[in-house]
């Protein structure tokens, strides 16, 4: 009989890097470069912490036996009452961040057709964004998975492209006049970028999901994760400081598409709009997936007793679409209750709430990495590394949280918050078992 074939660690790196490398980075630019070319400090800090907090998930993923990803890994240590905040805070966390990829594609996409929309204007062209990639995953799963493997190349290729051909048209005359562009002392500038660096690794958890996939993965996952992460983090500085050298800050700061100005400085026009049509495209086929995943983690949590039966329920196509339209709206309030002036201050003020509601779960996940070790039996160097890797993630999630802000902090704390009442609304579906 003959055994299915296994992809080889490199192809386990790649997967894992492309995973990771989707809408998340398009708009970063023009926050970064707030800070200019001093927020390398935040990508270094931020790429770290990430491989940190990877390494770990990884060692989760390969020795926890309870379903739920991080709902489950917090179980082990939590109970019930940890998987229902892991579920909540990371639910809470994807509807945010979808919001925010919506308002991506919105950037690019006035900044292609040569639009200007005023903040009322942006909101609703980001609610028709978001509610156009939520009926077209009423098709199911497949229609999806098809659309997304397509169109991600529309982010990684012109951030590989300025990343190798940026270095062209880089001045280092450019590069130090943005280097410090608000004269910000090292430490501050660290903490001004770095929740805006950690969006872009956001999703880390989920490389270990091919573990099953892959020869020897006691030893081929933890390297992929981490050298995908790795992978991310050179193309995510490259690219990004690359622009530094090639235009002013003042006129990142400004766009609403930062690479398709770089394209456009490198090859002219046609260049650039080809880049913002690629990138227009890549968003909203991240979005598309992103809106089923969303619906699919609120009906697990639904399967499970946690949510609303409303999740659970599927079509002939196995699409939650009950749980899609009831996120739509919740989307679409999220939308109307952020109009700001800038679209940039828009989606810095979504990213960092969504960056404090899914470190919740992180830090959850990593303080249960012991005991998954101890049930699954494990000790000695692989457990001491684990629990560096688990210890140095739970530090530099905290970090991440005070860096986000008050603002950010507060909100994210009361939706934290919110969600111990609904547990204890549900608490006698787990609790009272136990009880003689």
């Amino acid at each position: 009989m003959s055994e299915t074939k296994k992809m080889s660690v490199g192809q386990l790196t790649i997967i894992t890097a492309v995973n990771m490398m989707g809408s998340g980075i398009i708009m970063l630019p023009s926050k970064l470069a707030q800070v200019g070319g001093l927020s390398i400090v935040s990508w270094v800090v931020t790429a770290v912490g990430s491989m940190l907090l990877a390494f770990a998930f990884a060692k989760c993923g390969m020795y926890s036996r309870k379903g739920g990803g991080m709902g489950g890994y917090a179980e082990y240590a939590f109970g019930k009452s940890g998987n229902f905040m892991c579920g909540f805070t990371y639910g809470i966390s994807l509807v945010i961040a979808n919001v925010a990829i919506a308002i991506s594609a919105v950037g690019y996409g006035s900044t292609f057709f040569n639009i200007s929309l005023d903040p009322l204007m942006t909101c609703l062209a980001t609610i028709a964004v978001l509610w156009v990639t939520t009926l077209a995953n009423f098709g199911g799963a497949s229609i999806t998975g098809r659309i997304g493997s397509v169109t991600i190349w529309g982010v990684i290729g012109p951030i590989f492209a300025i990343s190798i051909c940026g270095w062209f048209y880089f001045s280092g005359d450019q590069y130090s006049a943005n280097w410090n562009y608000n004269n910000l002392p090292i430490g501050e500038a660290a903490v001004n970028a770095i929740t805006m660096t950690l969006w872009s690794f956001l999703g880390l958890e989920s490389a270990c999901a091919n573990a099953d996939a892959v020869e020897n993965p006691e030893k081929s996952v933890p390297f992929a994760v981490l050298a995908g992460t790795l992978l991310c983090a050179v193309v995510y500085i490259v690219s990004t400081n690359v622009m530094f050298g090639m235009l002013p800050a003042t006129e990142i700061v400004k766009s609403n598409a930062p690479f398709g100005l770089a394209f456009a400085t490198m090859w002219g026009g046609v260049a650039g709009k080809t880049a913002m049509a690629l990138m227009t495209i890549a968003c909203i086929g991240s979005l598309l997936g992103w809106q089923f995943t969303v619906a699919n983690v609120f009906k697990a949590s639904a399967d499970e007793g946690y949510f609303p039966k409303i999740f659970s329920k599927v079509s002939s196509n196995g699409a939650p679409i009950s749980g899609m339209i009831v996120l739509g709206i919740i989307q679409t309030l999220l939308s109307l209750m952020t109009i700001s002036p800038s679209l940039n201050e828009q989606f810095e003020q979504l990213t960092n709430l969504a960056v404090i509601t899914n470190l919740v779960p992180y830090i959850m996940s990593m303080a249960a990495v012991l005991i998954i070790m101890k049930v699954a039996k494990r000790s000695g160097g692989e457990t001491s590394k684990a629990m560096v890797a688990a210890v140095l993630g739970i530090i530099y999630s905290l970090y991440a949280c005070y860096a986000s802000g008050f603002e950010a902090m507060t909100y994210g704390a009361l939706v934290t918050f919110l969600g111990w009442p609904f547990y204890g609304f549900i608490a006698d579906k787990f609790e009272m078992n136990h009880e003689e």
